[in-house]
């Protein structure tokens, strides 16, 4: 069962990731989309974007999918149905 409060917006869990538990991230929820790996761009555009669109993570945006995702989230290739997954357990959990 996911964990819906510990969901990324691109759908990652920050939950033992070992560059949350080394301290070389914070975590871009706690950060506010500010992670060091997006911090010469500004903060992390995939968090931004599900700010802008009211939702917790992409796959509930009225937007998905679109072509703009997997060009971001370049380090993983099943994004667009890791999204929808997401997207179908969270409708199912919590309507």
């Amino acid at each position: 069962m996911t964990d819906f409060d510990a969901l990324t917006p691109c759908g990652e869990c920050c939950v033992g990731c070992p560059k949350k538990a080394s301290g070389f991230c914070a975590g871009c929820l706690e950060s506010g989309g500010n992670c060091r790996e997006w911090q010469e761009s500004g903060g992390c555009p995939i968090f931004y974007c599900t700010e802008r669109h009211g939702v917790p993570f992409c796959g509930l945006c009225e937007e998905f999918p679109c072509e703009w995702l997997p060009k971001k989230v370049s380090w993983n290739p099943h994004i667009l149905t890791e999204q929808t997954a997401l997207a179908t357990e969270y409708r199912k959990r919590y309507g």
